[in-house]
């Protein structure tokens, strides 16, 4: 079906319809015509004659009796000779009939036959039309070769037709794809006449040309922001970290001081994310999981607000994953805290397997159309109430398990609540 559905193929298809539809309509036509004239002008003789037959009889008896044309035979039956009449041209009224019989030899043949009765007499024409039928069919095999013949004339030319249109259009696809991974992509429209396919390239070379100008601002503004981001980040956990070395501090200061340097941290998490997710490029890194999870729960207890709500954390000791923790702490991050999140009561946990994370909460569940949508940018589920919050931290997560090709999920659980799997298909 791909190979139908391709220009080319197209063209060389229409062609061949083209030429197999006219030259065989033009067959047809001349078929039927030819079949059409020639039995209406023997017809009309024969009808002719047979009269002019029954006037002759009348005048001369004796010597319109088997009077001999070319190819025809006429006779006449009087009333008594009836019973002598042939069995199939008894019963037939005036007019012109084609009979097919066998002769004496046991040949087939073919013939026109005018009949005309009266009460005294019948008098019968015959007209032999076997070389006419052979004729007609020799004409049939001829047309018919000679259809198969423009037919693939047709093809022919539609072959070549197709290759001189298609291969600028081809060109144009090859140089395209020679274009990936490039910085400057090269210009298109010089390579091609100023026709359709030209403008077509011109057009995409403006395209292009627009498409490189945003992606160069976007990643430029992402690294710059990053960059500037990092420093004052640096700055506020470094005087978090001078502040908590006070023995003095009291203890609802310092637990202030923890939660600014929590927040500190996740913002530094976040702009190293999101500057990989603009450069479309992994880091490097060697994370051991359980330490990271336990470090995130207890991040994440501190925010619950007094809610009835226990975080566990458990797992596999072993369990390392490829990549930096500031990415798997964005990932893990959100999708702890979404499950925090729309929890009311009852636990979270977090189970660290050999080469996934497992988030369970006994919150109010979700349905399958949230299931469903969840991970699209700006989606808050049905369930999501009062809750505050763009729709944007699960959407963050599906474009970093798409950057390193990990598998994300979340679904309802049997009983209550919901489950969240993040499951890192590279080596662990």
């Amino acid at each position: 079906m791909r190979y139908r559905r391709r220009l080319r193929s197209r063209i060389i298809l229409s062609f061949f319809l083209l030429g197999f539809g006219l030259t065989g309509l033009f067959a047809v036509a001349t078929v039927l015509l030819r079949e059409q004239l020639e039995d209406q002008l023997i017809g009309e003789a024969l009808y002719e004659n047979v009269g002019d037959y029954a006037e002759r009889f009348y005048g001369d008896p004796e010597g319109a009796l088997g009077l001999p044309f070319e190819k025809i035979w006429g006779i006449v039956y009087s009333k008594r000779r009836f019973g002598n009449v042939p069995f199939n041209w008894r019963d037939l009224p005036d007019g012109v009939h084609e009979i097919t019989d066998t002769d004496d030899r046991g040949r087939t043949r073919t013939y026109k036959l005018a009949v005309k009765k009266d009460a005294e007499h019948w008098f019968f024409l015959t007209y032999d039309i076997s070389q006419e039928r052979t004729s007609q069919q020799q004409l049939t095999y001829a047309l018919v070769g000679v259809v198969a013949l423009f037919s693939l004339l047709s093809l022919v030319i539609g072959f070549w037709s197709s290759k001189r249109v298609i291969s600028p259009v081809t060109e144009l696809a090859r140089r395209l794809e020679g274009l990936a991974g490039r910085e400057r992509p090269e210009k298109l429209a010089p390579h091609f006449a100023q026709d359709e396919v030209g403008q077509l390239a011109a057009a995409l070379d403006d395209y292009a040309e627009r498409m490189t100008t945003l992606v160069k601002r976007d990643r430029e503004f992402n690294s710059d922001v990053s960059h500037e981001l990092r420093t004052p980040l640096a700055v506020i956990r470094g005087a978090t970290e001078l502040l908590l070395a006070n023995p003095d501090l009291p203890e609802k200061t310092r637990q202030r001081l923890l939660r600014i340097d929590r927040a500190a941290l996740q913002c530094t998490d976040l702009t190293t994310a999101l500057l990989m997710l603009s450069r479309n490029e992994r880091g490097t890194g060697h994370t051991p999981l359980l330490k990271l999870c336990q470090q995130l729960a207890d991040a994440a207890r501190t925010q619950l607000g007094g809610k009835p709500v226990e975080v566990h954390c458990e797992g596999d000791e072993q369990a390392l994953v490829e990549a930096p923790e500031a990415v798997l702490s964005v990932a893990i991050g959100n999708l702890l805290g979404n499950a925090c999140k729309y929890t009311a009561e009852g636990e979270v946990r977090l189970v660290v397997e050999a080469h996934q994370v497992r988030i369970e909460d006994t919150g109010p569940g979700l349905s399958e159309e949230d299931a469903a949508r969840l991970f699209e940018r700006g989606y808050r589920g049905s369930g999501a109430g009062g809750t505050v919050g763009g729709g944007i931290g699960l959407s963050i997560v599906r474009r970093l398990c798409e950057l390193y090709g990990w598998e994300v999920s979340i679904a309802p659980r049997p009983e209550h609540g919901a489950v969240a799997i993040l499951r890192f298909t590279q080596d662990l």
